[in-house]
């Protein structure tokens, strides 16, 4: 009886198959929460703001106090929300991928984590600095602006600016996934040209190009990417229970 127990303990523990399904699902369901978080910023800042409309630094800064709640709100869902589960995502491709291209996928881990920590911490920068220029605005307001015109190439740095860690892990991502044969073909195909935009980003003569580029075309990839994993987790699950 002891041996019995002690037999079906061991082979819960060592069972790889659970635990695929569920990083695979964690991870399909992290990619598709990141292409609904770009949908959600691009649709705030182009419709609701109408941020590219507005040039001045002084402007800007009156479009921050008149909506310094839900900026905040957004900032903490597009950067701190994203970059969390990014997290998620990063790691769980690395379990999919790592088995076949260790040393490679490695590196395409940090890669993807210190995206994720640039997020971040551009979300927490950009928070504090939108809260101190509003605050600046009402005794200063010009003050307010050469404030701003300060910090925001702080926060572009980190990324929106350039696109080079996010770019760069996307393409490592679908590099290792074609070496692979992993994920689908056209997906991997497109994450080559999905990365590339956000690499030629960097470039100041196509920085607003690419970075427009990247960002559109890496709300498909994520979709893509996230039917992909959940269907994995599906046929893991599926097989796991078959085995029970």
């Amino acid at each position: 009886m002891g041996a019995t127990t002690g037999q079906a303990v061991e082979g819960i523990e060592q069972s790889p198959t659970a635990g695929r399904w569920n990083y695979l699902t964690v991870g399909g369901l992290a990619a598709l929460i990141e292409a609904a978080i770009y949908v959600v910023g691009i649709a705030y800042f182009l419709v609701v703001l109408d941020f590219a409309s507005v040039t001045g630094a002084l402007e800007q800064v009156e479009l921050f106090a008149a909506n310094e709640t839900s900026l905040s709100a957004m900032y903490l869902l597009i950067y701190v929300m994203f970059g969390t589960v990014l997290v998620a995502l990063v790691l769980a491709l690395h379990e999919r991928l790592a088995a076949e291209a260790p040393m490679l996928m490695r590196a395409t881990t940090a890669f993807g984590l210190i995206w994720a920590g640039l997020v971040i911490a551009r979300g927490m920068i950009a928070t504090l600095a939108t809260g101190v220029v509003v605050d600046l605005y009402s005794a200063d307001p010009t003050q307010a602006a050469t404030v701003w015109l300060a910090l925001s190439p702080v926060i572009d740095g980190l990324g929106g600016g350039n696109e080079i860690v996010g770019g760069l892990w996307t393409l490592l991502v679908s590099v290792v996934a074609l070496r692979t044969r992993a994920l689908h073909r056209l997906v991997n195909y497109f994450g080559l040209v999905v990365g590339s935009a956000g690499i030629l980003s960097a470039i100041p003569v196509l920085g607003e190009i690419g970075g427009g580029v990247f960002g559109l075309t890496q709300i498909v990839w994520f979709v893509a990417l996230g039917v992909l994993l959940l269907r994995a987790g599906r046929r893991e699950a599926s097989g796991y229970l078959r085995e029970e």
